[in-house]
């Protein structure tokens, strides 16, 4: 499995002046589905360009949050917009590029790398076929990936498919990148590969960048802050600094736990 390591910035396409990165602001969300509250007063405001990760325990919300944060769940209460423009308008994300990369790729199965790559392009005629070319197959270049041009996803490695699909969502030049996990599944030298694109992106390419993670190493050393979610609300917001730094039992807790064998939690939790 080739290993890349985004070591020259400059590789990294730059958006035009009139695609600069965009702010995104949760106000008051409240999310249920019939009689489970799911999301509760969310608040956030994420600044163009930079990485905000958020944590938090499995079913605290998180990737619940992220979908509305693109508009593929509404709201029951709140709203979340983009550079001021509410994200369940249809306007909204036809004036701005967002793109979300899944957990598990949502990669077309019947399709090569290279016709998921420009199929965005080719089906909103963005730019003729030569041109559309050129663009996957520098971005394909840029991730390591010529060799894959022609392979189907059942071909491809766990991380050769998370990498395609950054690359998917980059050849559609976005200005906010949701990530939804993007290092699960994956051995650490290739998360910490996916975790250098994502921060090289936000320094060369000026992206606003959006990742839900477990993966500590790569909220701690990348991100420009991050929230910790928990039972479906923000328990905190801060830079990888403090957050590192806190006393508070549950921040520790979540970032540090300690295997108890004399008193393990599968026991608390009956």
């Amino acid at each position: 499995m080739t290993c890349l390591t985004v070591t020259d910035e400059s590789q990294i396409p730059s958006l035009s002046a009139s695609e600069e990165a965009v702010g995104l602001a949760v106000k008051g969300l409240h999310k249920d589905f019939g009689e489970q509250t799911v999301l509760t007063d969310i608040n956030l405001e994420i600044e163009p360009g930079e990485v905000f990760v958020i944590m938090g325990p499995s079913g605290s919300g998180k990737s619940v949050l992220l979908k509305h944060m693109i508009g593929l769940e509404y709201p029951t209460r709140g709203n979340v917009t983009i550079d001021g423009k509410p994200v369940t308008d249809p306007a909204t994300l036809l004036e701005v590029k967002a793109t979300l990369v899944f957990q598990a790729g949502a990669l077309f199965n019947s399709m090569t790398v290279f016709d998921n790559l420009a199929l965005y392009p080719t089906e909103h005629r963005i730019y003729d076929k030569k041109t559309i070319r050129e663009k996957v197959m520098e971005t394909l270049r840029i991730l390591s990936l010529e060799d894959a041009v022609g392979k189907f996803p059942s071909e491809l490695s766990g991380g050769m498919r998370k990498r395609v699909s950054i690359a998917r969502a980059l050849v559609m030049e976005p200005q906010l990148i949701l990530y939804d996990e993007p290092t699960s599944e994956l051995d650490p030298i290739m998360a910490a590969t996916i975790s250098e694109i994502i921060a090289s992106l936000r320094n060369q390419a000026h992206i606003t960048s959006v990742v839900v993670s477990h993966d500590r190493d790569l909220s701690m050393t990348i991100a420009d802050r991050v929230a910790l979610m928990l039972d479906g609300k923000i328990h905190l917001v801060d830079t990888p600094s403090n957050f590192q730094k806190s006393t508070d039992p549950q921040v520790t807790e979540f970032l540090n736990p300690k295997i108890d064998l004399a008193n393990p939690r599968y026991k608390a939790m009956k």
